[in-house]
């Protein structure tokens, strides 16, 4: 068994990149669809994505034909908190175990392990909630958010291309003033799929980007903003302060925007995820996640510690490089993904 464990410059006037013609790319992504989205033929899912610490430890003990008693719950906490589960919701699951065991609703480690499962999904599954573009709010303006590193204009990317091939106009604003970088690769994004971006010189102000990219959006009747904001540590409180002015400015063209602020987490985080997540949530309201790199964690048990402790919705997750990874948050799938494949394996 597992042993226990910056800048704030006058803006200059906008930027707004006509788009170039759609070009032909290689991804034959089929992943458009807003409900649970199983794996094409010859595309991997999210098992062979996703590679596990609680997969390994659970086969291991319930591989030996375990009785049915506490040290075995004890163990199953163990793992739980190995793979970042969190000590809150593994507390829950085990002790919810616990009772039934003792109510003897068990009549062996098998239907245990999947009364586990079914626990674990149940506690995913109020959260596993698509996001859903509201026709009627044009544009639908989605603020992107979250600490550095996290992926958070890859997945920008990765979310145009989505929404693109559903049918939706796009428009992304190019709200990272601090990083070059950032700029510079939602305008290559966009060259090559044909989407306006508007943007303006390094150190601008990110309120102003925003406020100036909703106005050409509503100018020009599209359906889905996107901005993106510079990466910030939850802890810089005047970082912090300034994602809520962005959210004030936008307001003043449309009270009820942005209509969704996502925030990108990095499943490699653990637990201090929670944290960045709280600070954010204060300053600006957060009402979705994407929790990215997943395939590139052996825990990832720290969705089951975000659900419990906020219930903000989960709208994707990120198993891979590539467009079509990043999935629409899929409660069962990803709990079959921790688990062993077959009881007892």
């Amino acid at each position: 068994m597992a042993s226990w464990f910056r800048r704030n410059k006058p803006a200059t006037a906008p930027a707004v990149e006509s788009p170039a013609p759609h070009a032909a790319t290689t991804d034959t992504s089929a992943d458009v669809s807003p409900s649970a989205e199983p794996a094409a033929p010859g595309k991997p899912g999210w098992r062979q994505r996703i590679g596990s610490i609680l997969t390994r430890d659970i086969a291991e003990l319930f591989g030996r034909n375990p009785r049915l008693d506490d040290d075995l719950l004890d163990d199953i906490e163990t793992a739980l908190l190995t793979a970042d589960v969190g000590v809150s919701a593994s507390t829950e699951l085990v002790e919810g175990l616990r009772k039934r065991m003792k109510a003897r609703e068990f009549a062996d480690a098998n239907a245990l392990l999947k009364a586990l499962r079914d626990d674990l999904v149940a506690m995913l599954s109020p959260v596993a909630q698509p996001l859903q573009v509201d026709a009627t709010r044009k544009p639908f303006v989605i603020l992107t958010v979250g600490v550095n590193g996290v992926g958070k204009t890859t997945t920008i990317g990765k979310l145009a291309r989505r929404f693109q091939d559903e049918g939706h106009s796009l428009m992304l604003a190019a709200g990272d003033t601090f990083r070059a970088a950032a700029v510079a690769q939602l305008q290559a994004w966009g060259e090559r799929n044909g989407v306006a971006v508007v943007a303006q010189g390094q150190d601008a102000d990110p309120a102003s980007v925003a406020f100036d990219a909703l106005q050409a959006a509503k100018a020009r009747g599209i359906d889905v903003l996107i901005a993106d904001t510079a990466g910030r540590l939850h802890t810089q409180q005047g970082l912090m302060a300034e994602l809520g002015k962005i959210r004030r400015v936008i307001g003043k063209l449309d009270a009820d925007a942005p209509h969704e602020v996502l925030m990108v987490i990095d499943g490699t985080t653990g637990q201090n995820a929670i944290s960045q997540l709280r600070q954010f949530n204060e300053a600006v309201k957060v009402t979705g996640l994407v929790v990215t790199k997943l395939d590139g964690t052996a825990k990832g048990g720290v969705v089951f510690a975000l659900a419990r402790e906020f219930g903000i919705p989960i709208r994707y997750a990120g198993i891979g490089e590539r467009p079509e990874d990043l999935r629409v948050f899929d409660a069962e799938a990803f709990v079959d993904a921790l688990l062993p494949e077959t009881l007892g394996a």
